[in-house]
């Protein structure tokens, strides 16, 4: 007979926290092949990809911050300092990153996370496709998973 008691914690704890992620990756490397394929491959680890633009006096003009993995590029902040809003400094910061996945990393698709009174419009705008839509994520704001097709 199998106990049903359990003890259920709630605190930081980063040795049982790297003991859950190896055995929920022993796991998901069982279940997927797909996940199994990528083990010991290039394509198995995250790989930063950072994109910068500094304006005429070498101040922060804008940046965008992700990483590449499973051939994916997966784009986590992408800003533009208020005074350069407008000029195309975010699409070029956008293709950048989007050209150095695909042609340094063989990356085929992106992915990003934007809330309702961000950028999903400029987003889409340059080719991402709305795949996710959250509303009250956090409460009173909608946020969008967008995906693109990288050619």
């Amino acid at each position: 007979m199998v106990c049903r008691m359990f003890r259920i914690e709630a605190e930081v704890d980063n040795d049982r926290r790297d003991l859950l992620r190896s055995r929920l990756r022993d796991t998901n490397l069982a279940a997927s092949p797909v996940l199994a394929a990528l083990r010991g491959t290039p394509g198995e680890r995250e790989v930063p990809l950072h994109v910068w633009a500094s304006d005429s006096s070498g101040g922060l003009a804008g940046g965008l911050v992700g990483h590449t993995w499973a051939t994916w590029l997966h784009v986590t902040y992408l800003w533009v300092d208020a005074r350069y809003r407008g000029a195309g400094l975010g699409g070029r910061l956008l293709a950048r990153a989007e050209r150095i996945a695909r042609a340094d990393r063989a990356c085929t698709a992106a992915r990003l996370e934007t809330w309702d009174f961000q950028a999903p419009d400029f987003y889409t705008g340059q080719g991402y496709d709305v795949v996710s839509v959250i509303p009250d994520y956090p409460p009173g704001i909608t946020e969008y998973t967008l995906t693109k097709r990288l050619r």
